[in-house]
């Protein structure tokens, strides 16, 4: 029979039966290829389509450049910053330095305008009562032809509103003939609230020499008669 059929080789395989192996690629290893496509893919998609622009290499310098610009201009508003902080420092010294001038300003004011009311109060009264202004004190003196003079006047406030008018001096003197004659200066502005020093000098008639001065306050030029004193001329 055929089935005990000796015809061909007998091939001896020590180890027993094995069966050959297939030299195919590993599941394995595809799906980690598959895997790395499909990622790669996914990011290229989601960098061209949600990520920003990618910068070329003159892009990127130029951004580099910028970046050190706004590094230098940072720099330079910090150290501004602090140049303008230490000068509001050194104002805020200096305005403190200064109200503390001004509080010790005004305690002198304050002491001055006691002394004042002290000062008219012990000066003699003008001897022309009446007036609504007292001329309290007068110098005048001959100066190189001219006229110079120091006036005080006063005033009693009751009214809030200040005196306006104008200082009128009529002067007695000799001409330089030797002649007598009295000549009237032309009139000064004056504003009185409570008291008021006028002081300087005005120009006499060339030769003239003055000896003696009326001292006229009016409540404007030609106006009324407010206050008068006759002072001698030293």
């Amino acid at each position: 029979m055929a089935l005990f059929r000796r015809g061909g080789p007998v091939v001896f395989e020590p180890y027993g039966y094995r069966k050959r192996r297939s030299w195919g690629i590993p599941r394995w290893l595809v799906l980690l290829l598959v895997g790395i496509a499909i990622g790669a893919g996914g990011l290229l998609y989601v960098q061209e389509e949600y990520l920003p622009a990618r910068l070329s290499p003159e892009e990127s310098q130029r951004l580099q450049a910028r970046v050190d610009e706004l590094g230098a201009e940072r720099d330079r508003l910090q150290s501004s910053l602090a140049d303008a902080t230490k000068q509001l420092q050194a104002s805020e010294t200096e305005a403190k330095r200064l109200s503390a001038e001004l509080s010790g300003a005004r305690e002198q004011v304050q002491k001055l305008q006691q002394d004042i009311v002290l000062f008219q109060d012990v000066l003699p009264p003008d001897p022309r009562d009446g007036g609504a202004v007292d001329v309290r004190a007068a110098r005048f003196s001959n100066d190189n032809g001219r006229l110079a003079y120091h006036v005080l006047l006063t005033r009693e406030t009751k009214s809030a509103r200040p005196f306006r008018g104008v200082l009128q001096f009529v002067v007695s003197g000799a001409r330089a003939s030797g002649a007598n004659a009295t000549i009237t200066l032309d009139p000064l502005d004056v504003q009185l609230a409570s008291y008021e020093h006028l002081q300087g000098v005005l120009p006499l008639p060339e030769g003239f020499t003055a000896r003696q001065t009326t001292v006229r306050v009016l409540d404007g030029p030609n106006g009324r008669l407010q206050g008068m004193r006759v002072i001698n001329v030293r």
